[in-house]
């Protein structure tokens, strides 16, 4: 249980910190437009600041508020999140907005609740739009967040467990400075990233050190726990590019896996590594893209490192004299490859091999 006292310098000089010395320098900061708050925090999920920010910079430009994001095409703005990863995220930003364009007043709800119906919006990012936009008093947790409270107060449960998320929600909530949230947030979230860091934390920097709990018994390095890690699996995907002239074959991935709605060369999937001039004589090759095929170039081989998976591809540029009759399959010209949206390794190996 934390002691009163305890709290109070824990919130008290989180609050000083943020007023005196918080240097962070990010467009969306004390943002007040929920619009830009929930682009801002979408685009961060399980993205570094560094890479989001441009990509921040080039919707708020392209789509300065949500009408217009939601009348946009969609492939244009998968085309403009390419690169970014975990497309479900697009999906949902488009979903939800089409869904707030659609309301008569066109602005977000202003409850933590109301937004937590929306898709794509769990409880961080309704915690941040609502302290943020509304000045609701509701914490925000997040990796920086969970990592500074279970040093300074020695957690030990697993903080990616459901008890550990339950025991880091309840003490959030405790320590929000209520009259404050937003800057608390900000506040909490800052020091996280800049003085509690994963590795290498500026111990000697930090104004909570003589209260930190794990700085006094040495466990700083230790904290946080995490439960076991989730084994990761390898997919190894076996692409052919058909061209014929300046005309190409594309495919778009509807199915619900990765990177569902970008577009792809047509491929097929092994479940260990193939030796690919073999495969190209294999009968489900062959049924696949025909026979009268000219094998022009084979790639080395690509990975992507995905959250739960490693994909390793690998490329066939092949020149037809008709293309197959493959079900979803479109004909596109070459030129005309740039307006499409990729998964980052086939946009790698255009990149590299230009066609």
């Amino acid at each position: 249980m934390v002691s009163a006292s305890k709290h109070q310098i824990f919130t008290s000089t989180l609050l000083h910190w943020n007023s005196i010395e918080n240097t962070r320098s990010m467009p969306w900061k004390w943002e007040k437009d929920p619009y830009k708050i929930w682009l801002s925090e979408i685009i961060l999920q399980q993205t570094r600041v560094d890479q989001g920010l441009s990509y921040y910079n080039r919707f708020v430009e392209k789509y300065p508020n949500i009408g217009q994001l939601a009348s946009a095409p969609e492939q244009e703005i998968f085309k403009l999140w390419e690169g970014l990863g975990y497309y479900s995220r697009c999906r949902n930003l488009i979903h939800t907005a089409k869904v707030i364009a659609g309301k008569p007043s066109r602005n977000f709800p202003d409850t933590y609740k109301g937004l937590l119906e929306l898709k794509g919006i769990g409880p961080y990012t309704a915690a941040a739009i609502a302290s943020f936009a509304f000045n609701r008093p509701h914490a925000v947790l997040d990796g920086n967040v969970s990592r500074l409270l279970a040093r300074f107060f020695c957690i030990h449960t697993a903080i990616d467990s459901p008890d550990g998320k339950k025991e880091m929600e309840l003490l959030a909530n405790t320590l929000l400075e209520k009259n404050d949230p937003a800057a608390y947030n900000q506040a909490i979230m800052d020091f996280g990233a800049l003085i509690c860091k994963p590795r290498q934390p500026l111990c000697e920097q930090c104004l909570l050190r003589p209260y930190c709990c794990a700085f006094n018994k040495n466990l700083v390095q230790q904290l946080p726990y995490k439960a076991s890690r989730i084994e990761k699996k390898h997919r190894w995907f076996y692409y052919f590019l058909l061209q014929k002239g300046e005309q190409i074959m594309l495919l778009q991935r509807s199915k619900k896996d990765i990177w569902q709605n970008l577009y792809e060369f047509p491929m097929v999937e092994e479940v260990k590594s193939a030796h690919l001039k073999r495969l190209m004589k294999s009968k489900q090759v062959k049924e696949l893209l025909g026979y009268d095929v000219n094998v022009v170039h084979l790639s080395p081989d690509y990975k992507q490192q995905l959250t739960h998976q490693t994909i390793h591809g690998y490329f066939s540029k092949l020149e037809v004299k008709y293309f197959p009759n493959i079900p979803g399959a479109i004909i596109v010209e070459k030129s005309s490859l740039i307006k499409y949206a990729f998964p980052r390794m086939l946009r790698q190996y255009i990149q590299d091999f230009p066609l």
